[in-house]
């Protein structure tokens, strides 16, 4: 019998889900930004935010938001 080496693989869907990281932590934190500002300022951002019209939350609103936005980049 011959040996054969053990070697660890990483996962191909690991560098997928970094890359996708890296471009839906963004896109959250500038839309939440965008959405806290008119909370602040009072104005309805409901209707600025593609996806978070019928939302009451601002975090449920800026995630139907960024799904919405990602799917408009694929």
């Amino acid at each position: 019998m011959s040996a054969t080496p053990c070697e660890t693989h990483k996962s191909p869907h690991r560098e997928d889900r970094i890359s996708v990281l890296l471009i839906v932590a963004p896109c959250f934190l500038l839309l939440l930004s965008i959405a806290l500002l008119g909370q602040l300022v009072g104005l309805h951002w409901q209707t600025w935010l593609p996806g978070a019209e019928h939302k009451t939350s601002i975090f449920s609103g800026v995630h139907a938001a960024v799904y919405t936005f990602m799917s408009q980049l694929i």
